[in-house]
């Protein structure tokens, strides 16, 4: 089974079927299509009437832009489709409706639905989708990273500063050679005309770089600017179109940036895939290259390290080091373009977005997109936005028992949410033309299917290949009760998603009662799933894989219970946050509190070593840790970064200064270092910083200094507040640790 197995649904993929797509842009009247072919990418110019959705055309009286009305069936809102000769005619009716409704385009109210990105307008319309047909390998891929010198004095090089500069631009292309453009051969001005004939030779379909778009595009954007150089990067030789302060949000995650827009190609920046993968797994400590690199084990063992502040030095006195520097950079963000990158390229044939936009799009979002595109298909009206619900209880979550215990089975629902939708007919029910169910029904089988395949692949290409497919269909098929949920979309239902969640609740307290009934005894309960201990006399996988085999049967047929692991034993700290030690002896910590990356790294190494000992001994030892920690503080016998906490900052320094000065927020360390700092800082950005001076009761805002602003010739880190939070941590242990007996016991 491969993924075109699936392409003949056209509910899923769209209605067009023209594969090799890797690109669509506007073209004057038109939209311009480039197909990579065995020739090369070639392109085919269609004709295309952008549109406006509105309830009623008579809205539009008195618009100089003229349009043919195309009435859709059924009584939703949005019963008419006003089509046009041009996107100036378009854009000139969303200004005549949004000041004579008094509503902006984004309104939850407007009258009218208005879709600001043609191209997205055009894959909506049309059902065309990108990348059928090709393969993940058949993209051509240009990665790009520059390093940059800076003048005497300064710390960080800046584009806007004369005298700092561009020194090496590494490129590696996927379907050609490696190349350095070096600056001891090169001007400046002579580096950036060879970028260009570079990505002119290479024609790639995607230019990838990690954290590009906040520093190495804006950076040879503003050098190209101070030399008078265009850089002609777009299939049309166009030169980029760049917004420069976007936003984007993920979870509780903002990162500004300028972004770029390339003619007839994608950027895609593996930093931003970054935090989709780190948002999931909470696992990286640092979202740079180098740390993200070493983290997926792409990190070749001879590469080259430099710090930042001893590159234009290296440049100086052995440039050749440097540039292998350079490319070891490129090698690394294309490794990373390549695990990360995939279930996008998949996700790029199912939704009408472009792979540049597919990953910067919500989950809701992406979800609304494959409505509207089959809605417009059958010519039928669609809904207005739901409007801003109160909220509604999720799913059940609960610590019956503090303390460790063993041993312990995981068992859970498979795929909870959309199984009690499919189960009890769920879906919205302004869904006139019922697509919900039987797309989420579709894609959990195709999930299925896939993981089969996994698990029967005879290589492990396919295997990698079937696992990734499945992957991606489990994050459809949880998106779809995401969706069911989300205010402000056409057909989402935020009252259904409560019946949904409330169902949940009940089939997790039924399994509980199940349990208790069968004599095991529930630890930790957490939406879909239970962390029990078997029953005395239940010994053994199979034992204890037939209680869970029972669970399952006395549930509603189509709610699923399967065994998702057994323990040793278990350390349940509080709801959500627990640790797990395996058989194989491998220890697993869930939850925020057991592992925050908000915690200098000493305390999470101490954290984690209390842990390993609760699992295995009941905290024997633990009294001597913690005595090793404070001596190896006080013999300041560590690295700066062991104690340096980071922070990524949620919203831009200016923001933050505005809010202290109304008194609407406390003052933080992280946002003093910006302000003080000598480069620009944006929401989004990480800073490292440890605490100088004497005094365990420090304020930290006001003795905080930034990492690289440590001299180890000198040092000033605080310890007795360093040792003071260990003190404080080891605190929140004491109550699972061995009480000493009294003369009562």
């Amino acid at each position: 089974m491969q993924l075109h197995d699936l392409e003949h649904i056209p509910e899923l993929f769209g209605h067009d079927p023209r594969t090799g797509i890797v690109a669509v842009e506007p073209a004057g009247r038109f939209l311009r299509l480039f197909f990579r072919t065995r020739q090369g990418v070639q392109f085919h110019d269609e004709p295309f009437q952008p549109f406006i959705l509105v309830s009623d055309p008579g809205l539009l009286t008195g618009c100089r832009a003229p349009c043919s009305v195309r009435q859709l069936q059924g009584d939703e809102l949005f019963r008419y489709q006003l089509c046009f000769d041009s996107w100036a005619d378009c854009l000139t009716a969303r200004d005549f409706l949004a000041s004579k409704t008094g509503t902006t385009p984004t309104a939850a109210d407007a009258p009218y639905l208005f879709i600001s990105d043609l191209s997205h307008q055009y894959l909506l319309a049309s059902g065309t989708t990108l990348f059928k047909g090709l393969e993940f390998r058949d993209l051509h891929c240009l990665t790009l990273d520059i390093e940059t010198s800076c003048a005497e004095g300064y710390r960080f090089s800046n584009p806007d500063r004369p005298e700092d500069r561009i020194i090496s631009i590494a490129l590696a292309d996927s379907h050609g050679p490696e190349t350095v453009l070096r600056g001891d051969r090169l001007s400046e001005p002579e580096m950036l005309a060879a970028l260009n004939e570079a990505i002119l030779r290479s024609d790639p379909d995607v230019i990838v770089g990690h954290n590009i778009f906040r520093f190495d595009l804006e950076y040879l954007g503003k050098r190209a600017k101070l030399h008078g150089i265009r850089l002609t990067w777009g299939r049309n030789g166009a030169v980029p179109h760049i917004t420069p302060t976007s936003r984007w949000s993920l979870a509780e995650r903002l990162i500004d940036y300028p972004r770029w827009d390339v003619y007839g190609r994608h950027i895609i920046d593996t930093y931003f895939l970054v935090q989709h993968y780190d948002l999931s797994q909470r696992s990286l400590e640092s979202h740079g290259l180098k740390q993200v690199a070493r983290h997926f084990g792409v990190a070749a063992p001879e590469r080259v390290y430099l710090e930042g502040s001893a590159i234009a030095d290296q440049f100086r006195r052995d440039p050749e080091l440097l540039y292998r520097y350079n490319m070891d950079d490129v090698a690394e963000t294309r490794e990373l373009f390549r695990i990360l990158a995939y279930p996008w390229f998949l996700q790029t044939r199912i939704f009408p977005y472009s792979f540049q936009n597919c990953p910067l799009r919500g989950n809701a979002t992406r979800i609304n997109a494959l409505f509207l595109r089959e809605y417009l298909h059958r010519g039928h009206a669609i809904p207005a936005r739901t409007s801003e619900a109160e909220p509604f209880e999720g799913g059940y979550t609960e610590l019956v028992r503090e303390g460790v215990y063993g041993p312990i089975v995981h068992c859970d629902v498979a795929s909870l949410y959309p199984s009690i939708m499919l189960s009890y007919r769920l879906g919205p029910a302004r869904d006139s033309l019922g697509l919900f169910l039987p797309m989420l029904a579709e894609l959990r089988r195709f999930r299925l299917e896939a993981k089969r395949s996994a698990r029967g692949s005879g290589s492990e290409q396919e295997r990698l290949y079937y696992d990734a497919l499945q992957q991606v269909f489990k994050v459809l098929i949880n998106s779809f009760f995401g969706y069911l949920g989300a205010p402000l979309h056409n057909f989402s239902d935020p009252a259904a998603a409560a019946e949904v969640t409330r169902l949940g609740r009940v089939t997790i307290r039924s399994m509980m009662e199940l349990l208790r009934q069968e004599g095991a005894e529930p630890i930790e309960v957490d939406t879909d799933g239970i962390y029990f201990r078997p029953p005395a006399g239940c010994d053994g996988e199979a034992a204890e894989q037939a209680l869970v085999e029972r669970l399952s049967e006395a549930l509603p047929q189509g709610i699923e219970v399967e065994m998702d692991g057994r323990y040793r034993s278990m350390f349940a700290y509080k709801a959500k946050n627990y640790a797990l030690l395996g058989y194989d002896g491998q220890v697993v910590i869930r939850g925020s509190s057991l592992r925050s990356r908000g915690m200098e790294r000493y305390l999470r190494e101490f954290m984690r070593e209390v842990v390993s000992l609760l699992l295995t001994g009941g905290g024997a030892g633990i009294e001597g840790l913690h005595d090793r920690f404070v001596a190896r503080l006080v013999a300041r016998d560590f690295p700066i970064d062991w104690v340096a906490r980071t922070e990524t900052l949620a919203e831009s320094p200016a923001t933050y200064r505005e809010k202290l000065r109304a008194g609407k927020r406390n003052p933080s360390a992280a946002f003093e270092i910006a302000l003080a700092g000598e480069r620009p800082y944006r929401a989004g950005d990480q800073i490292g910083y440890y605490i100088s001076g004497s005094g365990k009761d420090a304020v930290a805002y006001e003795q905080c200094r930034p990492v690289n602003a440590f001299d180890p010739s000198h040092p000033d880190v605080n310890i007795p507040y360093y040792i003071e939070k260990l003190k404080h941590l080891k605190k929140r242990f004491d109550p699972f640790l061995p009480k000493e007996p009294t003369l009562f016991d």
